[in-house]
């Protein structure tokens, strides 16, 4: 089930760490925003290595559905009523930035980038659409009110933002990492005081910088608390109706759309990673419905970390590491997160200030209602006496028949019905396996 991503681009390989090295920068993780925080920092003549334990780019980032929008579900007129005018407008510029650093590296890459308009569409009620648009304009954002009369059902209305983009996101990231000093298939299996231990060797360290999507230091920073993982799906359909432009529902478990070549791919079917959804079937019966000619070519899943507020946590990793940092949370937008992410990691490390670092920041307040969520599935995992269980914290596993894997509803870790890790935060295949009730 790999993507089309995957499976219409060919791989770069990487050696291992073959001995003791040291850096200035060391980055875990090579996913968008670890590679882009490579090329920033070797952009501004930064001694920086990066470690992947896999492949790069073998992760949740070749299963995106690669839209370039700042257009992030309806989380402006969220972010002005909780953090003011003032921060919403600097996550705004964030998004604005990273959108014009794509468009800029693009125009020597070969990676299918056009232009396209981005939708964020509601079923129902109309005034969310509104208020979102009028929270946009007040950050200088010119977004307008559309029908979105190209979809194949009828919706309240859609928040327009014109001139987005899209791409193929494995030929840029392969583009961009060629040059980089990267080791792949190099797990860091402890982490010391300014050194990272691998099966091959040793890193020595000044600043660290965590990309492996869901944190992987369970000591610092509450990150177990501060996140949880939604899965969500994709098919990629031949003969289906094109839509002009990128589409997304501004619920969580609503659909998105976008064309790649003379394919639509659907996505969808979302929930929490561990709990019950609708999965493919759910796009299965609206290819049904409003394609019914339609062939499925590709069909894949991915998984995002979503945080308190709905903004990334970026910045220092915790206030007792002053020299660890940390990229995650991007709720669903990676490519434009991941693009920040680089921008204000690359600042950080080098002791340089970055306007919007306090908006990013993993240090700001936890108030929020979905943190007793959180807290209370992970207290209801630990106590559920049944097995497998998660090595991370030790919440019991629950089967995904979708996917036939072994998936945490605390904190989203997943694993084959062998045991194998397939997703963090978990860093090892020791689950317990006795009694796999299904």
């Amino acid at each position: 089930m790999n993507s089309i991503w995957a499976e219409t681009d060919k791989r770069m390989r990487f050696s291992p760490l073959a001995e003791n090295r040291s850096t200035d920068v060391l980055i875990i993780g090579g996913g968008i925003a670890g590679i882009l925080a490579a090329y920033r920092l070797k952009a501004a003549g930064v001694d920086c290595v990066l470690a992947e334990a896999k492949d790069i780019c073998s992760g949740i980032t070749q299963n995106t559905t690669a839209k370039i929008s700042l257009g992030h579900s309806l989380i402006y007129d969220k972010l002005i009523r909780r953090w003011g005018e003032d921060k919403a407008r600097l996550y705004a510029d964030a998004q604005i930035r990273a959108g014009r650093a794509y468009a800029r590296l693009c125009r020597s890459i070969d990676c299918d980038y056009e232009t396209a308009d981005s939708y964020v569409y509601a079923h129902h009620d109309r005034e969310k659409i509104e208020k979102e648009i009028t929270a946009m304009h007040r950050l200088g954002i010119p977004a307008e009110f559309s029908n979105a009369e190209a979809l194949p059902f009828k919706v309240a209305g859609a928040v327009r933002v014109k001139e987005q983009a899209q791409f193929h996101p494995l030929r840029f990231l392969y583009t961009i990492a060629e040059d980089l000093p990267i080791y792949e298939h190099t797990k860091v299996v402890e982490l010391k005081p300014h050194k990272a231990i691998t099966g091959h060797g040793e890193i020595t360290w000044k600043k660290l910088i965590v990309a492996t999507h869901f944190p992987i230091l369970n000591r610092h920073g509450g990150y177990f608390l501060k996140l949880y993982q939604h899965r969500s799906y994709v098919l990629a359909l031949r003969g289906a109706p094109k839509v002009d432009g990128m589409y997304v529902d501004e619920s969580d478990t609503g659909l998105s759309l976008r064309t790649y070549g003379d394919l639509l791919l659907l996505g969808g079917g979302g929930h929490r990673t561990g709990k019950p959804g609708g999965c493919w079937q759910e796009l299965e019966a609206y290819a049904a419905k409003y394609a019914p000619g339609a062939q499925i070519v590709g069909k894949w899943a991915t998984q995002d970390c979503m945080t308190l507020d709905g903004i990334p946590y970026i910045g220092q990793y915790a206030g007792a590491v002053p020299d660890i940092f940390v990229a995650t949370g991007f709720n669903k937008w990676g490519m434009t997160n991941a693009m920040a992410a680089a921008e204000i990691l690359c600042d950080l490390v080098r002791g340089k200030p970055h306007p919007a670092a306090a908006v990013f920041a993993p240090s700001r307040s936890i108030l929020h209602p979905q943190l007793a969520v959180n807290a209370l599935e992970t207290a209801v995992g630990l106590l559920t006496p049944t097995t497998p269980r998660c090595p991370h914290l030790g919440c019991a596993l629950k089967y995904n028949r979708a996917e036939h894997s072994w998936d945490c509803p605390c904190h989203g870790s997943r694993f084959t019905e062998q045991g194998e890790l397939m997703d963090n935060p978990a860093t090892d295949d020791k689950i317990c396996k006795r009694n796999h009730e299904r």
